[in-house]
């Protein structure tokens, strides 16, 4: 029995370390195994990272870019005042209109709208003229080879004609009118015809 004992405890022995040594070993290698697979899950979120702020960058960029544009839209927008302000432009001329006694024509410097000055010019003097009994509905002014046709049209409410003026009041308005629009050189007027309806104004 005992020389059964030395033949076999030795391998036994063996066998039993050699079983606790692959016991010990395999926890490590699952520990390494395990603490490799940290590594392989670790870059993905830093892959992530990096994928998301491509996406981000550009919207940014696009944001940039269209602010720019906007504002220079604003900036391109300033050409309407412009256009408003050429409207708006003024010249200077000369209206003659009637003292109190109807004796005589007085010049005075004012500014009328540059785009249509002897329509306007007409229309300061018309405005002068137009009181509780005899106003205008309308006016028409023409020129044509130097010729200035000026058709005036009576409103229905009014109570008096031209027809019915006093000679002062005939004075005041034709008088003005023709002295204005012959007067200032700049609209090479030489003649004055006044209209009612389209038919001549007998004074």
């Amino acid at each position: 029995m005992n020389t059964i004992k030395r033949y076999f405890l030795p391998p036994i022995f063996v066998t039993m370390v050699l079983s606790l040594g692959s016991c010990s070993s395999n926890p490590t290698a699952g520990n390494i195994d395990s603490a490799t697979s940290y590594p392989t899950t670790a870059p993905a979120p830093t892959n992530s990272l990096p994928s998301q702020a491509p996406s981000q960058i550009p919207s940014v960029a696009q944001l940039r870019e269209k602010s720019p544009n906007q504002e220079s839209s604003k900036e391109n927008t300033p050409s309407s005042p412009t256009s408003k302000v050429a409207t708006a432009k003024t010249t200077s001329v000369t209206l003659y209109t009637s003292d109190t006694q109807c004796q005589k024509l007085i010049p005075e410097k004012v500014s009328v709208p540059a785009e249509e000055p002897v329509t306007n010019a007409v229309s300061k003097i018309l405005e002068k003229r137009d009181t509780s009994d005899f106003s205008l509905s309308g006016y028409r002014v023409n020129i044509k080879n130097g010729i200035a046709t000026v058709d005036l049209r009576i409103s229905p409410e009014s109570k008096r004609q031209i027809t019915s003026l006093s000679s002062c009041e005939q004075f005041a308005l034709f008088g003005s009118l023709r002295k204005t629009l012959t007067s200032n050189g700049q609209w090479n007027i030489k003649e004055v015809r006044f209209t009612e309806g389209g038919e001549d104004i007998v004074l």
